[in-house]
């Protein structure tokens, strides 16, 4: 089977989508598979990094394309980013050869209609992997407004474009509700979350302890916010929370990843002089052990009128490290789906705008200090287990069978 994987983030870099498309690609060449990626010759934090134009990586293909560099300060930058990246794409996949099924993920936004375009020509079956939805973030976030033109006309193309995938793979059930909102079939929807990096992510004691010796954390009960610093997980009631404990010289709060946002708050800790607050950039994968580690609580936040259209996956690495977290979001969304199945101590939870309640819910975990403590559930989530239901779909829809079938099997 010829599979062609299209994002504009891949392996080295190492952000969410780009982790979990190198775990697929990696499974389909393992399973025998011809993998071809197109993705960006640029980093996506930090688009001054730049990747050969073409890789051989676990026997994958990998064919990087350029694209402009304007950054994410303003819409107009990101907006030219992306055209210039779906732009340089539709001249990459003009050379490819036929591929089996091609995997249209959601970086940049609508590259799915690229994907729908190849099919019948370039490719027999299209599998949309829905990261997250769009136009739908960028009208919560209040960058379009429902009813102007821009809205309607991406909402036309994406729903075009789910109509004409074989398969539809949501990362939870309220995306899956969305996306049947929209007219899409039912059955063309199969629901598999994001996994956890199993390889990468243990914990680790000793990186632990290095990890807070370089970084000043040492004797201190850290509160972490490990990835992307992104407007759909507004920071507004951490950042009130540590404003609330700065007089505690044994409380840090961690920020470690990139986004728009973190820039952000960069700004507002330099210019508070917050104390007790440290940001760091993403760490490489071969230390993601250490550093998640290094937390005592971790948190997971996600704002209220994006359920359903992002999907905080840094969970399922919180649950492999069997780490207690507090989540900060709406009272229904797939993190308290799973929190309800967590024994108490394990997780607690507050609404947006309880900066108060936050605090105080902090200071009590830190006199407790709630011990690691895995999970069955996290078992779940490991990657063996869904990168394979993965795989299963895109055999399926090659064959053109129902993917449902596919996964009756499956453990």
């Amino acid at each position: 089977m010829k599979v062609l994987i299209l994002n504009q983030v891949f392996y080295p870099d190492v952000v969410s989508t780009a982790q979990h498309s190198a775990d697929l690609a990696r499974k389909l060449v393992e399973s025998g598979c011809q993998v071809t990626v197109v993705a960006s010759s640029r980093g996506y934090d930090d688009p001054s990094r730049r990747f050969p134009k073409r890789e051989q990586w676990h026997g994958i293909d990998i064919q990087r394309i350029g694209n402009t560099a304007f950054g994410k300060t303003t819409r107009w930058r990101r907006a030219a980013d992306f055209a210039s990246f779906l732009l340089n794409c539709c001249w990459r996949l003009c050379l490819l050869p036929r591929q089996d099924v091609v995997v249209a993920m959601t970086s940049p936004p609508l590259v799915s209609v690229l994907a729908m375009l190849l099919v019948p020509w370039k490719a027999r079956h299209m599998v949309f992997w829905a990261m997250d939805l769009n136009p739908d973030e960028a009208i919560a976030a209040g960058w379009l407004k429902p009813a102007s033109l821009s809205a309607r006309v991406l909402a036309s193309l994406q729903l075009t474009s789910m109509k004409r995938a074989s398969v539809i793979i949501a990362l939870d059930r309220f995306m899956k509700e969305r996306i049947v909102a929209k007219g899409v079939p039912g059955s063309k929807v199969e629901v598999i979350p994001p996994w956890s990096h199993d390889e990468a992510v243990r914990f680790d004691r000793q990186g632990r302890e290095q990890f807070r010796a370089r970084h000043g954390l040492s004797g201190k009960f850290v509160v972490m916010y490990s990835g992307n610093h992104s407007p759909c997980h507004p920071l507004d009631t951490v950042i009130a929370a540590a404003r609330q404990l700065r007089h505690r010289s044994d409380l840090v709060f961690c920020f470690v990843g990139g986004g728009s946002e973190y820039r952000k708050l960069q700004a507002i800790v330099a210019q508070e002089k917050l104390p007790n607050v440290v940001c760091l950039p993403y760490q490489p994968l071969e230390q993601l052990s250490g550093s998640l580690s290094a937390a005592d609580l971790h948190l997971v936040i996600m704002g209220d009128p994006f359920v359903g259209i992002v999907h905080p996956c840094k969970l399922y690495n919180i649950l492999t490290l069997g780490a207690p977290f507090a989540y900060v979001g709406p009272a229904e969304s797939h993190v308290t789906d799973i929190a309800a199945r967590l024994p108490a101590g394990q997780v607690a939870a507050v609404r947006h705008g309880a900066s108060g309640e936050l605090a105080l819910l902090i200071e009590s975990m830190a006199a407790g200090r709630p011990p690691f403590r895995r999970m069955p559930l996290a078992e779940e989530f490991a990657e063996s287990r869904l990168v394979t239901k993965v795989l299963r779909v895109l055999e399926a829809a090659a064959a053109g069978e129902n993917p449902d079938r596919a996964l009756v099997a499956q453990p």
